[in-house]
């Protein structure tokens, strides 16, 4: 019996784990793998995530931060599903600070999300896909993986740790069939800046038009890039991060 591939659908069968999936980029990301045949499990702190349920798509509410919640989220993919084939590190926070402004509880925050968060779901996605041989993970960085600018410092800590965590993990899996990458994603109409901005998308849109490109990205066009990634029509690429950000790493302002 043969099995026909499905462009439209290039992700039947598989299933996913999605982090800070109930908005923004994450809650794009969701439904277009699901959209493509993906069962996902939503993994994310805000209680709204379990709006999404449905399903192919089993909501968990969790604190990315945590090592149970890592464990969880795999438990999950794993009992539902029956296997593990996409992570994407997702969830994300920021804070605007000067570095003589800012408390350790605020440096020590940023990174327990944006880098050893990811760091944790990494570890134990690794641990369910070395043994099918197969697996993809996905990083969502940021211009701040290799710029800053001032107020920025953890943010870009973190971005940068994310950006190298991706490089040696992704040669420690290949060979067990794992490929692993990142996007870099420029400045993004979502609601990550809302406590620090009356209006955070309102904010961003207007932040983005500093890019080349003239404007911010929506969700939807960096979950595109991060389906491809996931892809088997990125099977060459490793250890990358994909810049996907209107330019704004490759223009000196």
């Amino acid at each position: 019996m043969t099995t026909t591939y499905d462009a439209t659908r290039p992700f039947a069968g598989q299933a996913a784990i999605v982090t800070g999936a109930a908005s923004g980029i994450g809650q794009a990301t969701l439904e277009l793998l699901h959209a493509q045949g993906a069962s996902v499990v939503a993994v994310d702190r805000q209680e709204s995530v379990r709006a999404l349920a449905r399903p192919g798509v089993e909501p968990l509410v969790a604190d990315i931060a945590r090592e149970e919640s890592a464990e969880l989220a795999v438990r999950t993919a794993l009992a539902r599903y029956g296997r593990l084939d996409i992570l994407v590190n997702n969830a994300g926070i920021i804070i605007n600070k000067p570095v003589v402004d800012m408390t350790l509880d605020d440096w020590n925050g940023i990174q327990a999300v944006n880098s050893t968060g990811a760091f944790l779901f990494s570890r134990e996605a690794m641990r369910a896909m070395v043994p099918a041989g197969r697996g993809a993970i996905v990083n969502v960085g940021s211009y701040a993986c290799y710029q800053a600018f001032p107020t920025i410092a953890a943010y870009a800590a973190s971005k940068g740790a994310l950006a190298q965590l991706t490089r040696a993990l992704s040669l420690e899996a290949i060979e067990h069939g794992i490929r692993v990458n990142a996007v870099g994603s420029g400045d993004v109409v979502t609601n990550i800046t809302n406590h620090i901005h009356a209006d955070g998308p309102k904010f961003l849109a207007e932040h983005g038009r500093n890019a080349p490109i003239r404007r911010a990205a929506e969700p939807s066009e960096i979950a595109e890039v991060i389906a491809f990634l996931a892809s088997p029509k990125a099977s060459y690429i490793v250890g990358a991060v994909v810049m996907a950000d209107g330019g704004m790493s490759v223009a000196l302002r």
